[in-house]
């Protein structure tokens, strides 16, 4: 999660500020004391079907316990590591478009392959898009090698043809 992130809903664009973010959820006991507040804990915060919840409640406590009390502080510096590394490696994909020049994409770094045709999977509205299917689109890049065609979901492909990609 960021602090400040955009997301689109059709043709409305989102702006979700999370202010506290940063904040451990020991201050905020410590100011509702302090302060004289009373706290409602929303429900579905210890309902196990959302992934956060269940990291939460399940997997960073057995890390504690496996690891101690700092396995926290570590996991949020991780994540802060690799929040801002996702935003310069984003900085380096070219904007997307309709299609993806071979050529030009072989050329770059693994990484920068796997975010570009990320980006241009989810620009096309390519839902479900897992690591076996952006390898296999990447595949495509070696013109040498097997089929020009990769079955995306909703009966769609990626095909390559004359140094492109292109979704039909």
């Amino acid at each position: 999660m960021r602090p400040v992130s955009q997301h689109s809903l059709g043709k409305t664009q989102l702006t979700i500020v999370r202010p506290l973010l940063h904040v451990w959820r020991e201050e905020i006991d410590d100011y509702i004391r302090a302060s004289g507040l009373k706290f409602r804990e929303d429900a579905t915060n210890a309902r196990l079907a959302a992934t956060r919840n269940r990291v939460r409640h399940k997997i960073i406590p057995a890390l504690e316990n496996e690891f101690g009390r700092g396995i926290r502080k570590a996991v949020w510096r991780a994540a802060v590591i690799a929040d801002e590394e996702d935003v310069l490696l984003e900085s380096l994909v070219a904007p997307t478009g309709d299609q993806l020049n071979v050529h030009s994409l072989g050329k770059q770094p693994t990484a920068l392959q796997r975010r570009a045709i990320r980006n241009w999977l989810r620009y096309h509205g390519t839902s479900d898009m897992s690591f076996s299917l952006i390898e296999s689109v990447r595949a495509l890049l070696d013109s040498e090698a097997g089929p020009a065609k990769v079955n995306l979901p909703r009966d769609r492909h990626v095909r390559r043809r004359a140094g492109k990609l292109f979704i039909e």
